[in-house]
């Protein structure tokens, strides 16, 4: 399986195919607009319009499911994001990316990438471990997605290829995108 086996509602309520984006170099990221994290709207428009026209697509998955920091309709939440952070890269619906109701996509990426740990010069590094630490004693050795803002990078072929937690540093992600491109 890779990212071409998938479909998914984008904000429109349109069903995508993500096979679409076959050739190209894709970013799926699970969005917040009230969240700590919430700020890499800013970093990730700007590697879009970097590398949009190199084959770069970046596709916004909103969740609720952490701190309940996307609260709000899709239309909000992309009205949010549009009007304060100028995205224009493409928004889907607002989805669980964990538990029973997790959609497909992410069910998959949770198997194919398992948590790669916070980074520990992030300042945000020590309240998440705290907060998960409290609530799920035993979150390291799972793979499920942990907040906001976490990453998966395909390669041209759809094969996700990196998993990026929210306190990775932005630059890296950029690092690994270029080699890709």
């Amino acid at each position: 399986m890779n990212l071409y086996d998938f479909k998914a509602l984008d904000a429109k309520e349109k069903v995508v195919d993500l096979s679409e984006y076959k050739g190209k170099v894709v970013l799926v990221v699970n969005t917040a607009t009230e969240c700590g994290f919430t700020p890499q709207y800013d970093a990730l428009q700007d590697l879009f319009e970097k590398y949009n026209d190199k084959g770069f697509e970046i596709l916004d998955f909103p969740c609720n499911q952490f701190g309940n920091q996307a609260p709000g309709t899709i239309d909000e939440i992309v009205s949010f994001c549009d009007t304060k952070f100028h995205i224009t890269f493409r928004h889907f619906s607002k989805i669980d990316v964990n538990g029973a109701d997790a959609h497909p996509l992410y069910q998959f990426l949770v198997n194919e990438k398992g948590f790669q740990g916070f980074d520990l010069e992030h300042t945000l590094t020590p309240i998440l471990e705290s907060m998960l630490g409290r609530e799920h004693p035993d979150y390291r050795n799972t793979p499920d997605i942990k907040w906001n803002f976490t990453k998966f990078l395909f390669d041209r072929e759809g094969q996700v290829v990196k998993r990026f937690e929210p306190t990775k540093s932005l630059d890296i992600v950029e690092e690994d995108i270029r080699a890709l491109l």
